[in-house]
This record gives C-alpha cells, structure tokens and sequence, in this order.
C-alpha cells in the first residue's frame, strides 16, 4: 500500500522523538517561562491550595470580599462565600476604564461571509440592553432563561444579560430537537426562552423557532420568547404575547443597566450533558469560583496577551463555548474570534482561510476537527499563510498522537506549543494541560494536572497507581469552578460523582471523572476513555483510546473508535469501527486491510490488543461537539437495540448505516 510523504514524514517524528520542548522565543515572553517557575507555584499551590485560589480570585473585580474562602459539606463545597460579584461586570465594565474599552471584544463571521466587530464598548452597551429588555419582561435574579441560538454575537449577549441581572442561563446547542429542548426547558423550570429565527448551516438556511414552538407546546413556565432575527427574509409565526422580536425590544430601551451584586455561589448557569441513562443531567456552576477559575486558566494555558486575536471552535451551547467563548477570554480583555458555520463549508480550507485573513494567533479547537482536517489532506492548509499563530489547543477527548503530530506539523509549522486540554462540564475549567512556555509536551498526553488541581491515578481502594498502571482518574480536593450538584437531583450527584472513592480518616473524598488513566515515569497523565471503555481482555486492562491511537498511525485510517463486545472465552472482544482516509488504496481487498490493520495495533501495542473485528464505515456517530458516541457502537457490536438518549447525535443516518451494515 502506498503512502504520502506526509504520511512518512508524520510516521518518522512519531518513532524519533516523543518530546517537544518549548521554544525558546515563546518561553521568552509568557506568563510562566520555566519549569522552574511552575514548580514554584505548584510548591505555593501545595502548601496551601485554598490560599492559592484566593490569590488567583483576587485578580477579579469584586463588590464585596469574601468571608470566608472554602467550605466543604461532604460532597458539597462552597467557594468565597459571602463575596460579592457579577460575571458581566467582570467580562466588561472593568474594561471601560481603560483603553480595552475600545478594543474588540468580538469579532464575528458569518457563514456567507458577513463580518462584525464589537468592541467592549459596544458590547457592554449591547448587553445593557438586552438586560432591559429581560427586566421588561419580567424576568428576576433566580429566574433560569433557556437559550437556544447559533454561533451570533447575540448568543453571547443572552448569556451576559443574563448574568448581569442575575437570571441563570441554560444554553442549549442550537442543534438539538424540539423534545431536547423542551425536556432541559421543564427540568430548569425555565420562564423565558431566547432565540433566532435559523442558522446557517452548509449553505442552508436551517430554521430554529419553529423547534421552540413545537418545545414550548409541552411546556408551561416559559412565558416570553425573544427571537434574534438572523435573516430577513425568512417567514417564522410568532406568537403574540408571548413571541417578541429582538429588535423591536432593544430599541423600546437604553442601554444604562447597573450589573446586580450577586453572592459568589449564586448560580450562574445549567448546562446539560448527556448520562449513561436516558435522562440528561443539569451541571449546576455557580459564579465567583467558576469565574476564578476560568479567568486563570485562560491566562495561563493559552498564555494570553493583549495584543493576540484568540479563535475557540466550539459552539456556544457546549461548556468550552461557555468558559472558552465567553467568560474566560472576555475577562482576560480578550479579542474573540467567533465563527457561525461548520468548518468545511464552502471548501475544506475554511478555517484556514479565517486564520489568514483575520491573522489569528490563538487556535483552540476538538481532536475529531483536526482528523476530518487530516482525512481532507494538508493541501488545504499549506496553500494559506498561517504564520500568524503562535499557540495551538485541543479540547474535548485524547488526541492520538498522529493527530497531534499532524497538527504540529502542518498548522503550527512546527514551530507552535501545542495545549492538550483536560477537563470536563462537571469542572468548568481546564484541570489538566501543559503551560506552553514551561512544560515539555509529549504527544497524546495532557501532561500534568495544574497548579491548585489535586488530579491523580489511584486503584479502585483509592491507593495510588503506580507508573504505567492503569487506573481511575480522581480529583482529591475539590476546586473553584467545580459543579455543585446535578440541578435538582442531589441524589444523582452523590451517586454519579462521589461515590466511588468516598470519604475516609485520610481524605475528604475523592471526585471520580469516570476516566480511565494512567501515569507515565514523568507523571504525565493519559487519558485512555471512560471507564466504560477500558476493557478487559484475557485479563488485560486496555484502554480502547489507545487501540484507536494505534489504528489512526496506519497511513490509510482517517478515524477509528474501539469498543468492546461480551465474549464467552475473553471476557471482551474489541471491535474497530474505522474511516479511511481519501487517499487510501482501496484496490486491497477488504479482509486483507482488516487483517494489516490488527497486525498493525499488534506491532505498535502488542498482540492482546489486536481488534477482533473491524468493520469500515463511511462516518462514525458523533455529538455536535463532536465527540463520538461509543455507547450506540457498543450496543452496536453487542448485536443490541440503541437504547438511552441520542439527542445530542448529529446525523441520524449514521446510526442508520451502522446498523443496516451489521444486519448485512
């Protein structure tokens, strides 16, 4: 079979070297230049962790100071209670005084190619606004407002209006169904809904309100429903009454609306994410710890300056859009690059295009993009200018570490650290990820936990792992941005969250991610799945992460998912689901690239982990954030029913395909 230069190229960097070192110029100028100077704040962070947050808090603007920094009712914890704050004032008024305040807070594209820009002026202004026209129409601090929108400045506005009165936001991906919204409509308890009439999606006009009308059928709380008018010509029914356009209320009010002085545990937003079961769970954060957090870790990952212009890929209805979009970069005094559309529309190289043309320095964005990027080809990126970045991130699942070599190579001209990201809803915040200027990288690891952040691998006796034996990974003290229960249902999170490691003479509990994990002789952490994907086979503890990491290094797989099925004699048998890339050579018989590709993850992990079966697929099932969903391809490969919950699923005819092949 043949293979690119790429391909070669990519293949030789994996088997020369595993460690980067950061650069020497970027190292020169970031915030923390040395493994040194990290050490030294782990060292502060150790001695005393809540001493050390209350640092970090300090550099947020608040009304009142706390009384008292951290409480703990085990599982429940409490951070600056009796401080008093707001998240709008701290994403913008605090800006105002100085010359922030006409910087670009927001810089907006269009999927047909319309461009915005919104200072911090003109968005404070904005959200002045819309905070007016929340307080019109009766909406009071404790109130929860569901928003339901694409990737539009507007969508950032909702959120912050929200904050700025003290009514908690539940954002709802702007792709789910009409029974997914109104399910997280009834559970929040929801009394206004805000929206827009569509989305555009790969060239379409994809209409929105019409979802909320369905929705709000079966719902009896909401009252009002604004809807941002992104097209004018589209025809949607309003419901009078109820039904108001943005625009006409914007322009009834002015732009005058002091931020409310919220206590630090008043809850900021809901955000749902999908459970093992059917029914959603409601990740409750509150606002001074979530704020801390994410406004540190903003600083110190991406090593934000002033002067760059910072481009998150995710979708504003996903918690990396809430702290990665929002909350963190604006606070920083960032310039946020939001994009509406997918990112290969109108051709693969859109993204590419965007960063060229708006110079973007800052690129954060999901593993699963950087392969579908891969399986176009690097042609697309190496015919545009992409000297403007200096630091790329990943988020949202492990990169295998051709994707990350990939990445290095062909959009960061090797040349750009790279921030492999963990963390999850449930956090908040970033808790696992390499400081660009300090921290050696290795590909596929997130590396170590942060400062302040007490993540470790432990055994199922809560005793700690030892180098290269896989384990659970926990959270040993709990930290400012974290959930703090599942909204409504204290039962679930107990369950779900803590019960795994409970509390004992030598700690206080342990949070369990439900990942699987383990550390390397450096302490570097690897994720390798949910729990629920680390398999046993023959007795051997595998991690189904990195069967799929050993599958993506053979030049002809694009994308692969591992999962286990029951077998009599093994206990689990691993199937592959597998994409191929463009490129391949498929002249090979099909049972003969089946069988080079198990003898491949038995020459690059060892003869325990070679796939029972693998069976090709022209897309796996994957949420709108992109991850993919190894539920379904477990039940899948089990010869089982999909049961559970599919709403987040992004294209349905995927599942259809999958299951019509296994039927064949």
């Amino acid at each position: 079979m043949s293979t690119s230069p790429a391909s070669d190229q990519i293949s030789s960097m994996m088997h020369e070297t595993r460690v980067f070192s950061p650069p020497p110029e970027f190292s020169a100028g970031a915030h923390v230049k040395s493994l040194a100077e990290l050490q030294s704040l782990r060292t502060q962070a150790e001695s005393n962790i809540v001493g050390f947050w209350e640092d970090r808090a300090r550099d947020l603007s608040w009304f009142k100071q706390w009384d008292t920094a951290f409480q703990w009712k085990n599982p429940f914890a409490k951070w600056f209670a009796g401080g008093k704050i707001n998240a709008s004032y701290n994403c913008l008024d605090r800006h105002l005084g100085s010359w922030r305040r006409n910087k670009a807070a927001l810089i907006w594209e269009g999927e047909p190619g319309e461009l915005r820009t919104l200072t911090y002026q003109t968005l404070h202004y904005q959200v002045c606004q819309f905070a007016n026209v929340l307080k019109s129409l009766n909406v009071h601090k404790g109130d929860v407002v569901g928003i339901y929108m694409g990737m539009v400045p507007e969508a950032v506005i909702a959120m912050l209006a929200c904050s700025r009165i003290g009514a908690t936001h539940n954002v709802v991906f702007g792709g789910f169904s009409a029974e997914a919204l109104r399910d997280r409509m009834n559970d929040s308890k929801a009394v206004c809904v805000i929206t827009q009439d569509g989305v555009y999606r790969r060239g379409a006009f994809v209409p929105l309100k019409p979802a909320v009308d369905q929705a709000l059928s079966q719902v009896e709380t909401v009252k009002h429903v604004v809807v941002f008018q992104r097209n004018p010509d589209a025809e949607i029914s309003m419901t009078i009454g109820r039904d108001h356009w943005w625009h006409q209320r914007t322009a009834a009010v002015d732009g005058n609306c002091p931020a409310e002085e919220l206590d630090s545990e008043h809850p900021l937003f809901i955000l749902y994410t999908s459970g093992s079961t059917g029914k959603p769970k409601g990740i409750y954060h509150t606002t001074g710890g979530y704020l801390t957090q994410a406004a540190y870790t903003t600083k110190v990952v991406f090593d934000m300056r002033d002067d760059d212009l910072y481009f998150c890929s995710a979708d504003i209805g996903w918690i990396t859009g809430h702290s990665y979009v929002t909350y963190g970069p604006l606070m920083n005094g960032t310039t946020v690059l939001m994009y509406e559309g997918v990112p290969n529309y109108p051709a693969p190289d859109r993204f590419w295009d965007m960063i060229e043309r708006h110079r973007v320095t800052i690129l954060y964005t999901a593993p699963t993009a950087i392969r579908s990027f891969m399986k176009a080809g690097e042609s697309h990126a190496l015919k545009h200018d992409l000297s403007s970045l200096r630091l790329l991130g990943t988020v949202g699942e492990p990169i295998n570490p051709e994707a990350w070599i990939w990445y290095h190579t062909y959009i960061g001209n090797s040349k750009c650290p790279i921030v492999d990201t963990w963390w999850q809803t449930e956090t908040g915040a970033i808790m696992v990820s390499p400081f660009p200027g300090a921290t050696p990288t290795k590909p596929g690891t997130a590396t170590l936990p942060l400062p302040g952040i007490m993540a470790d691998v432990v055994r199922k006796d809560g005793t700690p792992c030892e180098a290269n034996e896989g384990g659970y990974l926990v959270v040993k003290h709990p930290w400012p941005s974290m959930l703090r229960t599942v909204f409504g249902d204290d039962e679930r999170y107990i369950k779900t969250y803590w019960s795994d490691f409970p509390e004992t003479p030598e700690h206080i509990g342990y949070y369990f991610t439900g990942d699987g994990a383990r550390k390397d002789e450096d302490g570097f952490i690897w994720i390798m799945g949910r729990v629920d994907d680390v398999v046993n086979v023959s007795g051997h503890r595998l991690g189904t992460a990195e069967v799929e990491s050993a599958l993506v290094s053979h030049p002809s797989v694009a994308e692969a998912a591992v999962v286990a099925r029951p077998d009599e004699l093994k206990g689990s048998a691993l199937v592959a689901f597998v994409t191929l890339k463009t490129n391949a050579d498929t002249t090979m018989p099909m049972n003969e690239l089946k069988e080079q590709l198990r003898n491949h993850v038995a020459k690059e992990i060892g003869a325990i982990a070679k796939p029972d079966d693998v069976r090709f697929t022209e897309a796996l099932p994957k949420t709108r954030s992109g991850k993919i969903m190894r539920r379904l391809l477990r039940e899948i490969a089990s010869g089982n029913a999909v049961t559970g919950d599919t709403t987040t699923l992004e294209d349905f005819s995927v599942l259809e395909n999958l299951r019509t092949a296994d039927d064949e």
